[in-house]
């Protein structure tokens, strides 16, 4: 496999790609943002995976925990959307769907019958203590509601994992581990279980890559504009049959906080470089999409979170943006729409490979 993870720098191209069955999966914040990313653009996609992550603008859900809507959403985002106290206050879904529906109506997402036939992958380990498994039962709960069928739904919370992708890789962190760099070794490749759920009767996937992993210059799909809180870079995988012309889908792979390629830690708002962990690039080439996107004609894309603690943007930990961060305007927050920075990014870069 030629790869380009330190080497040349590529323009995104693109590629002949199937309309309509793109999909995306993500953990942590890359679950939440994937759920955003999915409904944005329902039309796109024909199915996401979430691995502990919670339902479709659940921020918003309980307005009355601050009387400044900023700080509620920051509120709901560290308590009730990742660890409530007790089940019973995780996110309404019935409340958050009634929401999408209602932002599907004012025109900022895709309509919601879109949703209908998608094939949803959704995750939580029993160990998780990050994202609790209540929250991730809310977001099965509201695609539901969304005439997202059972039978299209793989909901699964019986792995006592932490908090964390799972791969079948003996260096890989004990299974429930909940601490970075969030790759735990749980005997079995999640990405594979994933992609298989949403596309069906994939082939096996290769033992030898046959492809490129390429290095793209993601800055002019988000204008440079520093509260993206977006890396320089974004990475490609894709196959040698793709490159010569075979027909193409493309799966979006969102990576968790702290993952991003090029993460470092923060010291007093401040990057501490000496203790920059050396595990950025293991979510892009060990969590096993590449091989099975090589045997099945499959681009995976990886767009990169990037930390940043300034007077601007207050994200630390590299994490997508599912509580408004990113926001212009704090008083009327975009994050969870096809106008959203980081999703208008993300979907420009699915719209150039051809998807």
């Amino acid at each position: 496999m030629a790869g380009d993870m330190d080497g040349e720098v590529v323009k995104l191209g693109a590629y002949n790609v199937k309309k309509g069955e793109s999909s995306v999966s993500g953990l942590s914040s890359g679950a939440f943002m994937t759920v955003q990313l999915h409904l944005a653009h329902s039309s796109s996609f024909c199915g996401a995976g979430v691995i502990a992550g919670g339902p479709y603008r659940c921020v918003e859900f309980f307005r009355a925990a601050s009387a400044v809507g900023e700080d509620a959403n920051e509120l709901n985002a560290l308590h009730l959307c990742m660890n409530p106290l007790v089940p019973q206050n995780a996110p309404n879904a019935n409340r958050l769907a009634e929401l999408a529906r209602q932002t599907a109506r004012d025109g900022l997402i895709d309509e919601v019958t879109n949703l209908a036939g998608h094939r949803l992958y959704i995750f939580t380990g029993s160990k998780d203590s990050v994202v609790y498994s209540s929250v991730v039962a809310r977001t099965r709960d509201f695609y539901h509601l969304l005439g997202v069928t059972t039978t299209d739904i793989h909901y699964d919370d019986s792995v006592p994992a932490g908090h964390s992708i799972i791969t079948g890789n003996a260096e890989d962190s004990p299974l429930e581990t909940n601490q970075p760099p969030y790759i735990n070794n749980g005997g079995f490749i999640q990405s594979h279980n994933i992609l298989q759920h949403i596309y069906g009767n994939l082939a096996a996937p290769s033992d030898r890559l046959s492809g490129r992993l390429m290095r793209f210059d993601q800055t002019e799909f988000f204008g440079n504009e520093p509260r993206a809180s977006m890396s320089k870079y974004g990475y490609a995988y894709v196959p040698q049959a793709v490159a010569e012309g075979a027909e193409a889908r493309v799966h979006i792979a969102l990576h968790g906080c702290k993952q991003g390629y090029n993460y470092i830690d923060f010291t007093f708002g401040q990057s501490d470089f000496a203790s920059q962990p050396p595990y950025g690039n293991r979510y892009i080439t060990t969590t096993g999409y590449n091989s099975i996107a090589d045997s099945n004609n499959i681009i995976v894309l990886y767009p990169q979170a990037e930390g940043t603690d300034d007077s601007l943007t207050q994200n630390p930990d590299g994490c997508w943006d599912w509580w408004g961060y990113t926001c212009a305007d704090a008083e009327r927050p975009d994050y969870y729409s096809r106008e959203a920075i980081q999703i208008k990014a993300i979907h420009g870069m699915l719209s150039r490979l051809g998807g």
